[in-house]
């Protein structure tokens, strides 16, 4: 790699640090860019820097937003009173893409990880059962992953929630054990999400 000129090895190298991308992809990727046309490497720039400027975190549910909420909150049509926890907002997406929910989300930025140090109070527990206390939601649907964290997390919300007046069920079938619900198929998801049962 050292043959290549400064800029190009200081692009393979900001490349190489993105998920999923090893140094012969981040190589491939700044060669391609160099020989794009300039427009389209314009844009590209823009818009990276567009995202880190405009995009937040929806103030209701904690997914992403590039407003006050996010496009399923402020869509007056879907079930506000039907709520569905999920761990990131890539969950999320993937359960939209399913179709098989019209509820609202919300997003606990993570799932409980002693080990890692990740313990209730780093998570948006707090604010998933003050959304509860306020009043008006009948079901809480949690959609965190399978692997050991994530229902080590769908349990503790739904021991929290227990003396609340409100319907706890947890996703199950279809969904593989240790899986993220990011990388499941939406058939699988679908089939998850009308399987839903209760946690006694």
């Amino acid at each position: 790699m050292s043959i290549y000129p400064a800029p190009i090895r200081q692009l393979i190298k900001y490349m190489a640090r993105l998920p999923g991308i090893g140094e012969k992809t981040a190589e491939r990727l700044a060669l391609h860019l160099l020989y794009t046309a300039d427009p389209f490497v314009e844009e590209l720039g823009r818009s990276i820097l567009e995202v880190k400027r405009s995009v937040r975190l929806c103030s209701r549910c904690f997914s992403l937003a590039d407003g006050e909420l996010c496009a399923i909150c402020s869509n007056p049509a879907r079930d506000a009173s039907v709520v569905c926890v999920v761990e990131q907002p890539g969950d999320m997406v993937a359960l939209e893409k399913s179709g098989a929910f019209n509820g609202h989300y919300h997003v606990l930025s993570g799932v409980l990880s002693p080990m890692n140090g990740v313990g209730p109070d780093d998570l948006r527990i707090r604010e998933l059962l003050q959304k509860v206390a306020g009043g008006g939601v009948r079901e809480i649907v949690l959609a965190t992953g399978t692997s050991v964290e994530g229902e080590a997390t769908a349990a503790y919300i739904a021991s929290q929630l227990k003396s609340r007046p409100v319907t706890v069920t947890r996703i199950a079938a279809g969904v593989p054990m240790g899986g993220d619900l990011k990388y499941v198929d939406q058939v699988t998801l679908k089939k998850a999400m009308e399987s839903r049962r209760a946690i006694s």
